[in-house]
């Protein structure tokens, strides 16, 4: 791979322009926001000291596209980022199939929709989805999901493609709605909202359970192997014959928010009270150094 197109300008598209550029790949974005090329320069001095280089380095590969045609017009992969939108989606991608180079693989991030259902009659051998999570130049998952009609070939590019970016490609084997990660993050929201609702915790307080208990545990062994230890000597079966049917009925018990207008907007109200007093600047800025360390804690042992 030496050139990149990556189409959508938005927090996932510059994240992976700075990603690609830095990993020494030539990037072509496009974008139809007005302030396109002021975004990326932002972007890569902002990324920059987190990849280890500078924003100038970054820039050297990357070039602003006037359209989708131009991006994509030497392209070995494309990366998509546009609105989670079928229609949209259906479009561009006829037209990339038309327009790239035959051998390109074509990624989408699409973070909910399967690419079979934005295929439609086209080529589909070498689309499939490449969903990150934000901001990907930084978290290493990469989900991986082929439609019912990609190749085992595109699959294996794409797996070997974002190894070589230091990414974590993990192979999803069947189309579902919002893939792994976001049903999982998604379940995980749904009872942290409810519990809110039921002021059994602020919003504040939550976060602090997560961040000094779970998010520990998952961040270096995950939910199952996390199981396993918690099961002692005795491991998964152990937790799963004796603390398992106590979980089990939990399961029954957990709430279904209500997130009426009113409930939404005392949530709303709950999380800027919480955090209003910082700038999504600063907030990022902490989050990203806080991620880092973790990452490079874990990488290390």
């Amino acid at each position: 791979m030496k050139n990149a197109a990556v189409i959508g300008a938005g927090t996932i598209g510059l994240s992976w322009t700075a990603l690609f550029a830095h990993h020494g790949l030539t990037v072509r974005v496009t974008d139809p926001r007005p302030d396109l090329a002021e975004a990326i320069t932002d972007a890569l001095e902002t990324f920059a000291p987190h990849l280890g280089t500078t924003a100038g380095e970054l820039a050297s590969r990357v070039h602003v596209a006037a359209d989708v045609t131009e991006a994509v017009k030497d392209a070995d992969v494309v990366q998509e980022n546009g609105p989670e939108n079928v229609e949209f989606k259906k479009d561009l991608f006829k037209q990339l199939v038309a327009e790239a180079p035959q051998h390109a693989l074509l990624l989408s991030s699409s973070s909910a929709i399967p690419s079979t259902a934005f295929t439609g009659e086209i080529d589909a051998s070498r689309v499939l989805i490449g969903h990150p999570f934000n901001p990907p130049h930084l978290i290493p998952l990469v989900e991986v999901v082929p439609g019912e009609r990609t190749s085992e070939q595109s699959v294996e590019t794409a797996v070997a493609f974002y190894t070589s970016l230091g990414r974590t490609p993990v192979v999803e084997r069947k189309e579902i709605p919002g893939f792994v990660g976001n049903r999982l993050q998604n379940a995980l929201s749904r009872e942290a909202i409810y519990l809110v609702e039921q002021g059994v915790v602020t919003p504040e307080d939550l976060d602090k359970v997560i961040t000094n208990s779970l998010g520990i545990r998952w961040a270096t062994v995950g939910p199952f192997l996390g199981s396993h230890l918690g099961g002692g000597p005795g491991g998964y079966r152990h937790m799963a014959e004796h603390i398992g049917k106590s979980m089990k009925k939990m399961w029954a018990g957990l709430g279904n928010p209500s997130q009426s207008p009113e409930e939404q907007e005392r949530l709303i109200e709950a999380v800027e009270k919480a955090y209003g007093s910082s700038t999504y600047s600063e907030l990022a800025e902490t989050r990203d150094r806080k991620q880092l360390a973790v990452l490079h804690a874990v990488e290390e042992n």
